[in-house]
């Protein structure tokens, strides 16, 4: 460095003596190193002749000769090894360099430049050692100066970075690892040089030219200060190997890793429910963005029974495919959705769509790179087109959702902000989440069937329309299972008797599905039968007993009520049921006390009819356990909530009805509910 007197140079390792002699060869000029290879000081000897002092008698005329051809004609010069005195009278080997010097005046003197020949022989093993190691080193060697500019590379790093030595020299790093993430290149060069303390094994992923094929390549770099012997920072060297290979491995294993968590989660986050919306909305959700950037879940039509606009034999050559699309979802935001078939809607592709061939093949098909001509096979039409290309899909994966051996429809899978395309890697983790996911959507479509059904069966058992009753005003509601469970088996119903009677049922059969729904109609046409005798209500329960015992599901809970206008006098009787709510205008609600029996089919245990007398304007509420029942509440506080939204001003009973369910269901009750509210009038006076 200019400026600097402090020593640390490669000549102060050797110790470079300097003498300079005259024309008779007596010593004008004696350096301090001079003094440590000989012995004497300036004072000793200068001014005497160099032959005395620095060589032995039997080496003096030969130093002599060597003096006299420096000094004479030639060359004047002259470098060797030569045996030296020292002052403690030992012999030693000195590497010499001899030179003839003039001064303005024309005199002539010699000078000699000298260093102990042990320790030149040792810089240049220790040289030779190192440009050797340097240059055959594996491991790419770089030294950069404090500006960060190469001042030399090795071959090792010319073939990492695929660029000569020339390329490297004299530029800036910025200039050669362009490809590279350079700022924190940079950042970790300038940490080192300012403290000092050494960066190892940092990790660098990219590739040296943006535009070249290939994956990303990995190396291991180190950073390490470069200090003179006296501590002056000089510059920089780093060392780097190429370990793609590793990070490739790790890499590999990193996604194994994924694939297996993706179908572990899978198995905890898809089918947590019987609905078919929802479990195709699960599958989508679970493969953005660990599997792609959009996701799509369509089933054929054929599947969800017939039920759809189009019925298409989609294993005929030739002919179109009818699909449903279920679900959509997306990583991140992208004009790709907007190509999508929106869920709900019903698509027509033909036999030329990868779609299409996916469902009718029950094969996946796989574009690692799509072309214009791959879009258009892709998208549902030219406006689905562009938006894919603006949204920059360029993979495209569709799996088939196969359970029980029938092609359900296909998993769309497309890439556009991930720019690795699709791989066979890929296409196996997909076909497994699907086979998984197919599993739980065919549940789901066959749960989805069978509740239709019941749910059909169930409602034309029920009463269309109860008639209408002198001296009674009737609203009635039945809601099915909200939640995964299947239709239940509660009843209700209204029954014209004789004398302007009327017969209120409430019932709930035990069980859930077709049969509960079978069972329930069963029971309710035993009960009208029976109403039909004119029986009392204990008599009419004694007899479903026995009716019920007979059954395939003979436990059945009912509340029967028979109310005569013409004397405002009711009885009613329960067989396991919850007791009616009584609600009288003025006065707070209650609970009917009744003798609460056991459930129809238990038998041998006997009813009893409880008489009431009613008022205008009192309201019996008949209901089933799925109003009040839940998991965490305790049915008492229930109770009480009932109660509570009863006790309030006159209002129309369909409006009762309306509080009552919206108040005390929520969206995911697993039982289903029958509710029917009467409220006594006067007879008309003819």
């Amino acid at each position: 460095m200019l400026g600097t007197d402090a020593p640390g140079g490669l000549l102060d390792v050797l110790g470079v003596a300097a003498v300079v002699l005259d024309a008779e060869g007596r010593i004008v000029l004696w350096s301090p190193q001079a003094e440590e290879l000989f012995g004497y000081t300036a004072q000793e000897a200068l001014g005497r002749f160099a032959g005395r002092i620095m060589v032995g008698e039997e080496h003096l005329q030969l130093a002599l000769d060597l003096f006299e051809r420096v000094m004479g004609g030639g060359s004047g010069s002259w470098a060797g090894v030569f045996p030296i005195r020292h002052k403690d009278g030992s012999t030693r080997f000195a590497e010499f360099r001899n030179m003839r010097l003039e001064d303005a005046g024309g005199r002539r003197y010699a000078l000699g430049l000298a260093a102990a020949e042990a320790t030149v022989r040792q810089v240049e093993t220790d040289l030779a050692l190192s440009v050797r190691l340097v240059s055959q080193s594996p491991i790419g060697l770089a030294v950069l100066d404090t500006d960060l500019r190469y001042v030399t590379v090795n071959p090792a790093l010319e073939r990492i970075n695929g660029k000569p030595a020339e390329a490297h020299v004299g530029r800036h790093v910025r200039e050669v690892l362009s490809g590279l993430d350079v700022d924190s290149v940079e950042a970790a060069m300038r940490h080192v040089l300012a403290t000092g303390t050494p960066l190892l094994d940092q990790y660098a992923v990219g590739r040296m030219d943006p535009d070249s094929a290939g994956g990303d390549r990995a190396w291991s770099v180190s950073y390490y200060r470069l200090e003179d012997s006296a501590g002056r920072v000089l510059g920089i060297a780093t060392s780097v190997i190429d370990v793609s290979e590793r990070h490739r491995a790790a890499t590999e294993a990193a996604q194994a890793r994924q694939r297996l968590a993706l179908i572990a989660d899978a198995s905890k986050r898809v089918g947590t429910t019987l609905d078919l919306d929802r479990t195709a909305h699960e599958l989508a959700d679970l493969c953005v963005p660990a599997l792609a950037d959009v996701a799509a879940v369509d089933v054929l039509d054929t599947v969800l029974g017939g039920q759809r606009t189009f019925a298409v034999n989609a294993t005929e050559e030739g002919e179109a495919t009818v699909f449903r699309a279920l679900a959509v979802a997306a990583a991140h935001p992208t004009l790709a959705v907007r190509a999508a078939d929106p869920p709900g809607e019903v698509a027509k592709y033909g036999p030329d769509r990868l779609v299409t061939r996916c469902a009718k093949t029950g094969r996946p098909v796989l574009v690692p790179q799509v072309t214009d001509e791959d879009l258009r096979r892709i998208a549902r039409d030219g406006d689905a087109v562009a938006l894919l290309e603006q949204a920059g899909v360029h993979s495209y994966l569709a799996v088939p959702l196969i359970a029980r051996g029938e092609v359900l429809g296909a998993l769309d899978l497309k890439r556009a902000r991930n720019p690795l395309p699709f791989t066979s890697d890929d296409v196996a983790l997909a076909c497994e989440l699907a086979a998984r996911a197919a599993v739980c959507i065919d549940n789901a479509r066959w749960y989805q069937s069978q509740r239709q059904a019941a749910l059909t069966l169930q409602r034309h058992l029920l009463p269309h329309q109860p008639p209408d009753r002198p001296g009674l005003e009737i609203a009635y509601r039945y809601e099915p299972a909200q939640g995964p469970s299947q239709v239940g088996g509660d009843w209700f119903d209204v029954i014209s008797l004789s004398g302007n009677r009327t017969a209120l049922v409430v019932g709930d059969v035990m069980g859930s599905g077709i049969g509960a729904a079978a069972t329930m109609g069963q029971v309710r046409t035993a009960t009208r039968t029976l109403a039909e005798l004119d029986l009392e209500p204990a008599a009419v329960l004694t007899h479903l007993d026995r009716i019920t015992d007979g059954l395939e599901r003979p436990i059945a809970t009912c509340v029967y009520a028979v109310y005569d206008p013409e004397t405002m006098c009711c009885h009613i009787a329960n067989a396991g049921h919850l007791p009616p709510v009584l609600a009288r205008p003025g006065r707070p609600p209650e609970l009917l006390e009744l003798p609460t029996g056991a459930p129809l089919g238990v038998g041998g245990v006997p009813f009893e009819s409880v008489e009431l007398r009613l008022a205008p304007g009192d309201q019996l509420v008949l209901y089933t356990d799925g109003l009040v029942e839940t998991r965490d509440q305790p049915l008492d506080d229930r109770l009480a909530e009932l109660l509570r939204l009863l006790d309030q001003p006159r209002r129309p009973l369909q409006d009762t009805c309306d509080v009552l369910l919206h108040s005390l269901r929520h969206a995911a009750d697993p039982d289903d509910v029958a509710l029917l509210v009467s409220r006594m009038e006067r007879l008309p006076q003819e």
